[in-house]
C-alpha cells in the first residue's frame, strides 16, 4: 500500500469516526440543536422549494434557451456600457422579491449565458436586497431613516461590489470579453415584447405566489389578499403564451394545466396544491420534447440538480449552528444579543458575519430585527445585519461557490461583510 497515496482517506476517516464516537446525544443544547435543524429544513422545503425555487429554475432554464446571447451581452456582458448594465442590476430587486437562495438560479442563468462577473455580483445582491416591500415594511417597522439608509446604502452597495468584482478580476473579464466578441450571436427567434411578457408573466407567478406584507397596510394589503388571483391569471397568461407563441398543442396545454384548475376549485384554501400541479403539468408537457422546449426543461433540471442539494444542505447546517427566527440551535441567542449592544467596530462586524451566515427568509428579517433592538440592539448593527443578512446565508455561500469558485466567493462575501460593517459604524454615529 502506498501509504503517501492513502493517508489523506485514512486521516479524514479517524477524524469522522472520532466525531461521531463523541457525538454530544443526550445534551440538550445539542438535542435541541438537532431538533431545530430539521425543523428548518422541513419549513423550507414546504414554503421556498415549491413556492419559490420550482418556478425560479423554470425562469433560469428558460433564460437559457430563450434570452438571445447576444441581448446577455448587450446589456449584462464584459463589454456593455457599465451604466446601463450596473443599473439595471442595481434595480433588480425592486422587481425580484426573493430571498438570497431564490435568487441563485436566476444568478446562474445569466452568468451562464455571459453575463459580466461585475453585473452579475451587483445582481446576486441587489436581488434579495432591494425589495420595494421590505423597504417600505423596514421604514414603517424600524423607523423611516432606516428605511431610507437600506434603501439607499443596498443600491450602492450592489453597483461597488460589482465594479470590485469586475476591478479585482478584471484580467479574466478581458479575456472573457474578447472571447465573447469573437464567438457568432445568434438573435432570438421571437420578438423582444413576446419575451417580455413571457418572462413577465413567470417573473409575477414567483413574486406574487411569495408575496407577503399584508401587515404593511393598504396597498400591500390589497395584493396580499388577492395574490393567488394574480398567480393564477398570470398562469392562464403564460399558457395561452405557450400555445399561440411557443408552438405547443393546444390540447396537451389544456390537459396538462386542467389538475390545477381542478384542484383550485375543489380546495380554494389550499392554493399550494393547485400551484404544485401546475408545475407538475408543465413539466410533463416539456419533459417529453425534442425541441426548445424541451431544452427549457433540460436545462431547468440541470439548475434544480446542481443548485438544489446544495441548498437543503446549508439550510440544514445553518438551523443546526443559529436555530430557526426565534429559536436556538448551537449558538446561544444571548451571544448575539450581547455583542451588538453598541456601535463599536465589534459589534458591527459581528451582526455582518452572523447575518451573512444566517438564513433570513423574504421579510423574517425586520420582525427579528426588531425583537433584537428590543432587547439592546444599537441601530448600528442592525443595519449592518439588514444589509448583509439578506443578501446572504450559509446555503447561498455553498452554491455560489459551486457557480463562480472559492476565490470570487470568498471575495464577494469578504465585500458583504465589510461594506455591511462600515455602513452601521456610520449610520450608528448618525442617528
Amino acid at each position: 500500500m502506498e501509504w503517501q497515496r492513502e493517508w489523506k482517506p485514512l486521516a479524514l476517516m479517524v477524524v469522522v469516526f472520532l466525531a461521531v464516537y463523541h457525538l454530544p446525544v443526550g445534551i440538550p443544547r445539542f438535542d435541541n440543536a438537532i431538533q431545530e435543524a430539521l425543523e428548518l429544513v422541513r419549513w423550507y422545503a414546504r414554503e421556498h422549494v415549491l413556492l419559490c425555487l420550482i418556478p425560479a429554475f423554470f425562469i433560469a432554464g428558460a433564460i437559457a434557451v430563450f434570452v438571445s446571447q447576444a441581448s446577455v451581452l448587450k446589456y449584462l456582458g464584459a463589454g456593455a456600457n457599465k451604466v446601463l448594465a450596473y443599473g439595471v442590476a442595481s434595480v433588480s430587486g425592486t422587481v425580484l422579491a426573493v430571498c438570497s437562495c431564490t435568487v441563485l438560479p436566476l444568478f446562474a442563468g445569466i452568468y451562464r449565458m455571459g453575463a459580466g462577473l461585475g453585473p452579475a455580483a451587483a445582481f446576486l445582491y441587489a436581488g434579495p436586497a432591494i425589495n420595494v416591500l421590505a423597504i417600505v415594511l423596514t421604514a414603517r417597522v424600524l423607523g423611516a431613516e432606516m428605511g431610507i439608509a437600506r434603501a439607499v446604502a443596498a443600491i450602492a452597495f450592489s453597483i461597488v461590489i460589482g465594479l470590485a468584482m469586475h476591478w479585482i478580476f478584471r484580467k479574466e473579464e478581458q479575456e472573457k470579453q474578447l472571447a465573447q466578441a469573437a464567438q457568432p450571436q445568434v438573435e432570438s427567434s421571437r420578438p423582444l415584447w413576446q419575451n417580455a411578457l413571457f418572462f413577465g408573466a413567470m417573473i409575477g407567478i414567483l413574486v406574487f405566489a411569495n408575496w407577503g406584507g399584508g401587515e404593511g397596510g393598504g396597498f400591500w394589503s390589497l395584493v396580499a389578499a388577492y395574490r393567488w388571483w394574480l398567480t393564477s391569471l398570470l398562469a392562464l397568461l403564460l399558457g395561452i403564451m405557450l400555445m399561440f407563441w411557443f408552438g405547443l398543442p393546444k390540447g396537451q396545454v389544456l390537459l396538462a394545466g386542467a389538475p390545477a384548475l381542478v384542484l383550485a376549485l375543489v380546495f380554494p384554501s389550499q392554493p399550494t396544491l393547485a400551484f404544485i400541479a401546475g408545475f407538475i403539468g408543465l413539466s410533463l408537457l416539456l419533459g417529453r420534447r425534442e425541441d426548445e422546449n424541451g431544452t427549457w426543461f433540460k436545462e431547468s433540471w440541470d439548475f434544480a440538480k446542481q443548485i438544489l442539494p446544495l441548498l437543503l444542505l446549508g439550510v440544514l447546517v445553518a438551523g443546526l449552528l443559529l436555530g430557526r427566527p426565534g429559536q436556538e440551535g448551537l449558538i446561544p441567542s444571548e451571544w448575539v444579543s450581547r455583542a451588538v449592544g453598541d456601535n463599536s467596530l465589534g459589534a458591527n462586524f459581528f451582526a455582518s458575519l452572523v447575518g451573512a451566515f444566517m438564513y433570513f427568509a423574504t421579510l423574517t428579517e425586520i420582525p427579528i430585527l426588531q425583537g433584537l433592538i428590543g432587547n439592546g440592539m444599537h441601530k448600528g448593527p442592525a443595519l449592518a445585519l439588514l444589509l448583509a443578512g439578506p443578501a446572504l446565508s450559509l446555503p447561498n455561500m455553498l452554491v455560489i461557490r459551486s457557480l463562480i469558485g472559492t476565490l470570487k466567493t470568498v471575495i464577494f462575501i469578504a465585500l458583504v461583510v465589510v461594506m455591511a460593517t462600515i455602513s452601521g459604524l456610520l449610520y450608528g454615529a448618525l442617528f
